[in-house]
């Protein structure tokens, strides 16, 4: 067997390069883990410079994200102030020849430095009290958002589609009243109406309300508006609860609405502005609606509903019983928002419509105008017998059964909120836009609106607070406004 000894007896040479290799290959095995050892600290530090460099450029993305959302912000808060900027222009440039000067002091002080247009005439006769920033209410167009539905409830009436005695019954899947769906503002639910009712007679509906027509009111070059051409499938059921392709004007609104207080007389309105006008001013009815009377009743409880408790309830009178019908989506990425009302209930005397664009647009701002309107005016306009001055719950119908009740509460308790909800589907608009509500800086708020308003009218940016006024009884108080529930549906609804 061959061994060591042998290769030392035989050549000591080799015995000295077995010896040799003997001894590198012991150094090699002790050196091994101190090379492997360096080699882990060095893998370790450039591993840890790697984590360094991707977190410096995540923090450096982030850096530029917010750079660029605090830049959106700026630029969209400088469109809104120029928006703004343009309206009171274009507010100082009215004739407001013929106009009632309290109301219109009224008017303006309730819009205040906000991007909008108010319009307030008499209902039964068409007399046109004010109408602040004329240029947006007599001559620009606007989406009418969710107040079509004013149109598509009347329509389903009349055409027998939503069932008088169990409003309930236009869809399986969506058993909410009539009431319920005016006062919270349910897309699906005119949507079913707006598609059962068909495209032409929808049309022929829009155009007996005078929409798609110039109101007849004696000022130069009113802009007539626009109604859809043709539409099929379901965005027939859109328009009807959206108003896609519609652009209506504040003063057609406000005929409107009029015609739904005075019982289907289409006014012409009428700016008195001489004194010899105004002497023998008369109500000039345009036409009749055809239309039964007991459609425009069905739709009195959701539109009183929608004030009292629901979508427009910013505009909550304890006074009087105001009937209204609010708006709120997106147009081209811009929010519009819109209200459309008339009070007191028993006694109509005043209709007042407002629209608003861009943020002032948003969370129900024309409501809390229109609302602070009807407060300073109660003590002219108010008709004792009509004062409400706690908040009603919400009703039901008589003929409702107790399945559809329940189903109504909790559809009415998860969302109320139009703005979440009534935008169309052209985009929501810019981010940039909602967090400009976000952060925008604290405002003053308005004082008891019972309080004798200064006789000088002070423009200045500032919301409408959402709570209650004093009331004629001690003990009479209003609920505070339930808090908006987040969400969207149906890209969004309102």
């Amino acid at each position: 067997m061959f061994s060591i000894h042998r290769i030392v007896r035989s050549s000591p040479v080799l015995f000295l390069l077995f010896a040799i290799l003997s001894s590198q290959t012991a150094i090699g095995a002790t050196r091994h883990p101190a090379k492997k050892q360096s080699r882990n600290r060095a893998e370790k530090h450039q591993a840890s410079a790697r984590g360094s460099r991707a977190e410096r450029r995540r923090l450096e993305a982030r850096r530029r994200a917010e750079a660029a959302r605090l830049a959106a912000i700026a630029r969209q808060r400088a469109a809104e102030e120029a928006l703004r900027n343009k309206v009171q222009s274009m507010i100082a440039k009215d004739d407001i020849a013929g106009e009632d000067p309290e109301i219109r002091r009224i008017a303006v002080s309730a819009l205040g430095n906000h991007a909008g247009t108010v319009v307030v005439m008499d209902p039964k006769t068409g007399r046109v009290y004010s109408i602040v920033n004329q240029q947006w209410a007599l001559r620009e167009g606007f989406k009418p958002c969710s107040t079509i539905k004013l149109v598509t409830g009347l329509a389903g009436l009349n055409e027998k589609v939503i069932d008088p005695a169990d409003t309930t019954t236009i869809s399986d899947s969506n058993r909410v009243s009539l009431t319920s769906a005016l006062a919270h503002s349910k897309n699906e639910y005119f949507q079913t109406v707006g598609g059962r009712v068909g495209f032409n007679k929808m049309i022929s509906y829009a155009r007996q309300l005078g929409l798609g027509e110039k109101t007849g009111i004696n000022v130069r070059n009113e802009s007539q508006g626009r109604v859809p051409v043709s539409k099929s499938g379901f965005a027939v059921n859109h328009m009807s609860s959206h108003g896609d392709d519609f652009k209506v004007t504040a003063v057609q609104l406000a005929t409107l609405v009029s015609a739904m207080a005075n019982g289907g007389k289409l006014l012409s309105p009428f700016v008195a502005r001489t004194a010899q006008e105004e002497k023998k001013f008369s109500a000039r009815v345009r036409r009749l609606v055809r239309i039964e009377s007991d459609s425009f009743k069905y739709m009195v409880p959701g539109m009183v509903g929608s004030v009292s408790y629901g979508s427009g309830r910013r505009a909550f009178d304890p006074l009087e019983t105001v009937a209204g019908k609010t708006g709120t989506c997106t147009e081209h990425g811009e929010w519009v928002g819109l209200f459309t009302s008339y009070a007191p209930l028993n006694n109509p005397k005043l209709a007042v419509v407002v629209i608003a664009r861009g943020v002032d647009g948003r969370n129900h701002f024309p409501a809390a105008v229109a609302g602070r309107i009807y407060r300073d005016l109660d003590g002219r306009f108010g008709t004792p017998a009509d004062i409400a001055a706690t908040r009603p719950s919400n009703p039901q119908t008589k003929r409702v059964d107790e399945r559809a009740s329940l189903t109504e509460e909790k559809e009415a308790a998860a969302t109320d909120d139009e703005e979440t909800d009534d935008a169309d589907d052209d985009g929501s608009a810019t981010a940039a836009s909602a967090a400009t509500e976000k952060i925008a800086p604290s405002r003053t708020i308005w004082g008891d609106a019972r309080t004798a308003p200064d006789t000088k009218v002070k423009l200045v940016l500032m919301p409408i607070p959402n709570r209650s006024v004093a009331t004629a009884s001690p003990n009479a108080s209003r609920s505070t406004s339930r808090a908006r529930s987040a969400g969207s549906k149906d890209a969004p609804r309102q």
